[in-house]
Formats: C-alpha cells, structure tokens, sequence
C-alpha cells in the first residue's frame, strides 16, 4: 500500500509539473499522435503555430462548435453535464479544456481511469494556464483527418492555406468536422458538415458578438 501511494504521489507531482512547464512550453508530441503515426507507419503531418497566427474566426468557430461556454465555465459545463444526463447520456457534455487535458496529458477511450484523470487534471489546467493558452494547445494537437494534427496542417492539407488566412467558412468547416475527423471533410462537405457549418458560422458571430469570446481574444 505505501508503494502504491508514493506511486501515485510520483505520477501526481509529474503531472503537476507537466501542466506547469506546458503552460509556455509547447507540448512535442502527444501519445495520440505517436500512435496514429505509429498505425500509419509514417510520422503524422504536424507542426506549431501560436494563437497569434491563427485567424481569429477560427478560434471563436471551435468555440461555437465545441464548448459555447469557454469563458465562463472553470473546466466543466455543469448546464451541458445536467443537459447530457436528462437525455441519458446521448449527447456529449466534454469542454474544450477536458479535451485538451485528453489530448495532452492522457489517451484515447472511454474508461474510468481515463476519464478519472482528465477530471482531476481540468482544474488544474484551468488554474494555471490562460484559457487562449488552452484554446491555443486544443488547436494545435487536434486531429482533424487520418495523420493531419493541428489547425496548421489541417488549412494546408484542406484548403492550401495557412492558419492565419482561415476564412470564416473555412474555420467552420474545420470545426465542423472534429468530433469525427476520419469521417468527414472539410475540402470536401457532406450536407450534414454544410449545415453544420453554417450553424458554427453563426454561434461564432453571436459570441463575439455577447461576450463570450472575451476570455481569449488576443
């Protein structure tokens, strides 16, 4: 028992520093991404790019698709959560900042470890980085198709552009597509991504528009 706890207590003071030296130091690779390129037999398309040099509709589109209440949740959307258990569980309640811890920190799956980790870590996360620094890394670790991560390689490998020169519909459609990147296309739309898209379209006017993209405008 007492080797279990200093265990934990070891794994507990790594993570903390991770959180910590992640909040200026850009994460290398995930392990999502060395498995992916590890499954394709080829290191994956990735590379870093600030917020700073992202098109500002971008952010605000992943906002309006994935997590509407960025700036005023600390980690966990009780509404979306309350939401999600009403209609047993058939929508999804995750934030952008559980994700990013997910994405970062942790892996792929739905079991109880998992998720028991990435809830002790999304306060944590809330606490020290800034939400633009949370945005900043959930953008830049995404994947968005089979082997392409990150909003850099996504505008290349869909539109031949770089992050910063997303238009609006563009970054919608980048959105548009991430719960289920291997299934869609942002080049390419199905009626559904089209539709959708309009709708990211329009909630991210409406954020910028009320307040809720404050907390991580440049």
């Amino acid at each position: 028992m007492a080797q279990l706890l200093r265990l934990a207590l070891v794994v507990a003071a790594l993570l903390l520093l991770l959180v910590i030296l992640f909040k200026a130091v850009n994460p290398p690779v995930t392990y999502t991404m060395w498995s992916e390129g590890k499954r394709l037999g080829s290191p994956v398309d990735h590379s870093w790019v600030d917020a700073d040099d992202i098109a500002p509709v971008m952010l605000r589109a992943v906002v309006a698709a994935e997590d509407a209440n960025f700036c005023t949740h600390w980690g966990f959307d009780m509404k979306a959560i309350r939401a999600a258990i009403e209609e047993g569980g058939n929508r999804g309640a995750s934030t952008l900042s559980q994700q990013t811890v997910k994405n970062v920190y942790l892996w792929q799956g739905r079991n109880w470890l998992r998720k028991a980790l990435e809830a002790l870590l999304t306060p944590v996360v809330e606490a020290v980085w800034s939400k633009r620094r949370i945005l900043e890394v959930y953008l830049n670790i995404a994947e968005f198709d089979e082997g392409v991560f990150g909003v850099a390689a996504a505008a290349r490998h869909y539109f031949g552009v770089s992050a910063i020169n997303l238009s609006p519909t563009q970054s919608a459609r980048l959105a548009a597509i991430l719960p289920d990147p291997k299934g869609r296309s942002a080049s390419n739309p199905s009626n559904f991504v089209r539709k959708r898209s309009s709708q990211i379209i329009s909630g991210a006017a409406t954020i910028k528009a009320d307040g809720r993209a404050a907390c991580f405008e440049g």
